[in-house]
């Protein structure tokens, strides 16, 4: 596994890190690739953090490094944008400004409300909490079209206070299969996500059953991201992500280059 599609540097709200820093250690690492999503997400109302994308400084910084990196590991621009039912004009608008190489689409809020903060689950407990968050980006996907790759699909999984002790698939098959079935139509990926292996969690994001049930239903474009916010998580869990991918039948992964897929064979 020699690519990073999903990778936040100090452009999003969440990071401090330095993307030299984060090209420094990927190019350790032996990536011959690495893709920066940093954040932009709308209508966050949360006084933590600001998920407004500079994307004039972003990509003129990265354009640089881009050039400077270029004998050494291959820079690709991307973006991880928050989808909300209400964005969609404004996402596609904000998407359609710069030449990005990639676009995750992710669900952060539900209706506003951030799941990382303790009072999501306080009002609605783990399981409410998981049918809102699943049929609020069945919502946002129906509605929002400008992304490649739909993000971290259980997500929420990551902050309930059980994290994924009592979650399984098959309690929200009817709404996940849905999602994926969409996605697929749509000619959207999904990605998975190391970033669960060391938040807490053994496994990634999606579950490794959901990764198995969108290739049954013929999903075929999965790219794999750390969701590194720090240079030290780049790459992880990498090798326990090519056999989750092998176990669920896929034979490549997939990157992105000018919002265009290539597979690259496990």
């Amino acid at each position: 596994m020699i690519c990073d599609f999903h990778t936040h540097s100090y452009f999003s709200g969440d990071s401090s890190e330095l993307p030299s820093k984060m090209l420094d250690t990927a190019i350790e690492k032996g990536m011959k690739s690495i893709c920066f999503t940093d954040h932009q997400d709308f209508d966050y109302n949360y006084d933590a953090f600001d998920f407004t994308l500079d994307y004039e400084r972003y990509f003129s910084e990265l354009s640089i490094l881009r050039d400077e990196y270029a004998s050494r590991i291959n820079i690709l621009i991307g973006v991880e944008t928050g989808l909300e039912p209400h964005l969609s004009e404004r996402l596609k608008d904000f998407v359609g400004k710069k030449p990005y190489d990639f676009v995750i689409g992710s669900t952060h809020l539900i209706n506003g409300a951030d799941p990382w903060c303790p009072e999501y689950f306080a009002e609605y407990g783990e399981k409410r909490g998981f049918e809102k968050y699943f049929e609020y980006a069945l919502q946002s996907i129906n509605v929002c079209s400008d992304f490649d790759v739909y993000g971290h699909l259980d997500y929420i999984v990551r902050y309930a206070p059980n994290k994924d002790k009592y979650f399984s698939y098959a309690e929200f098959a009817d709404v996940i299969d849905e999602i994926l079935k969409k996605l697929i139509f749509a000619g959207k990926g999904i990605e998975l996500n190391t970033g669960g292996i060391y938040k807490g969690m053994d496994r990634p994001n999606p579950a490794p059953e959901i990764i198995r049930r969108y290739r049954e239903l013929g999903g075929e474009i999965i790219t794999v991201g750390s969701d590194a916010h720090t240079a030290d998580k780049i790459g992880m869990g990498f090798s326990e992500a090519e056999k989750i991918l092998k176990n669920a039948g896929f034979e490549y992964y997939t990157i992105f280059s000018g919002r265009k897929p290539q597979f690259i064979k496990l």
